[in-house]
């Protein structure tokens, strides 16, 4: 089921106003609206789709739990997606799994790298498969930090004021993750296209 669009932002703040008098009815129209869009960031740091699952389903009781706390300085969805990284990065510290450091080439000497629009070409549909499991696999294999802030900008859409307020970082800090995820992305796709050509 798709989510529904976001609130307007006098909407969205009766709808806050009665979260915080444990209106449940109000707290399921916003769990309608962001459960697939935090499930998806949440998809994107771990790569097991139930412990996203269990992890999207903490966020909200999370969420609903603290409502009370939540201060109004940030969006919904900023503070939705604040609790959906840090419980992210708690269960990779439990699990212990840290991701593989990878080098970075010199991104000044890097090319861009341009996909052409091949959807009716079937052969090309499936070296676009391979791309995305690429794309994907390095995605995955950065660190959570990196991960994080290519995915709140990218796909989410946020800015990097958002991002840096959320994560408690400077923007200086969000902005060069970002380039450095961009360059570890990067760096992937020309080894591919370099074993492919």
């Amino acid at each position: 089921m798709m989510g529904m669009t976001e609130p307007k932002e006098g909407a969205e703040h009766a709808l806050v106003e009665r979260c915080r008098r444990q209106d449940l009815e109000a707290f399921g129209k916003l769990v309608d609206v962001y459960q697939n869009r935090v499930f998806g960031f949440v998809r994107r740091m771990i790569p097991n789709p139930d412990e996203a699952a269990d992890v999207t389903q903490e966020v909200f009781i999370r969420a609903w739990q603290n409502f009370a706390r939540f201060d109004g300085r940030s969006s919904v969805r900023t503070w939705l997606f604040r609790i959906a990284h840090n419980l992210c990065i708690d269960r990779a510290r439990r699990s212990h799994r840290a991701p593989a450091e990878v080098g970075l080439v010199d991104p000044n000497e890097g090319e861009d790298i341009e996909i052409s629009d091949v959807r009716w070409q079937p052969d090309q549909m499936v070296l676009d498969d391979e791309l995305m499991t690429v794309v994907e696999q390095a995605i995955m294999s950065m660190s959570e930090k990196l991960r994080s802030v290519l995915l709140l900008h990218d796909k989410e859409d946020m800015a990097y004021e958002e991002i840096a307020s959320m994560l408690s970082l400077p923007v200086g800090t969000v902005k060069s993750r970002l380039f450095l995820a961009r360059a570890h992305l990067q760096n992937a796709l020309r080894r591919y296209t370099e074993a492919e050509a």
